[in-house]
């Protein structure tokens, strides 16, 4: 039985590691890709469909002290998330949350913004509007003061 020799050996595992990668075509991205993703094109709605599940399925809900952009306001996926987690979410989150979608309308229409056609303003600030009111209404619920 032959002996291989490292050179060998790393030669098959490149061979190796080369075709692993050779048969694997899908298309690797950020969980969080979706929160930039704003038309209505399959591949984006997957993208934000991927990041809802991975930011509602964060036991440490990280993502609720980062800062959102305007386009996180406009794909939606951050209020979704918002709207979704509220029964789990701490005081300290729902007000986290319902402060940022009352910013919300003012960040879409700002210069941050400019990118988005009127179509995506307007339903990025009535679904911030909705969701501002059911995280109020939470809070009221379960939160002091």
């Amino acid at each position: 039985m032959p002996v291989a020799t490292p050179k060998i050996a790393a030669i098959l595992t490149g061979c190796i590691l080369l075709g692993a990668c050779a048969v694997n075509t899908a298309t690797i991205t950020s969980p969080l890709a979706g929160l930039s993703c704003v038309d209505d094109t399959p591949n984006c709605i997957a993208k934000r469909q991927a990041t809802l599940r991975y930011m509602t399925n964060d036991p440490t809900r990280a993502w609720v002290r980062q800062r959102p952009t305007a386009l996180a306001y406009a794909s939606g996926v951050r209020l979704f998330a918002f709207r979704k987690k509220k029964s789990e979410l701490s005081c300290a989150e729902l007000k986290i949350g319902k402060s940022e979608a009352d910013a919300a309308p003012k960040v879409l229409r700002g210069s941050t913004a400019t990118s988005l056609t009127p179509a995506q303003v307007s339903r990025g600030t009535m679904l911030a509007s909705e969701v501002s009111r059911d995280l109020r209404r939470e809070q009221r619920r379960r939160c002091k003061g």
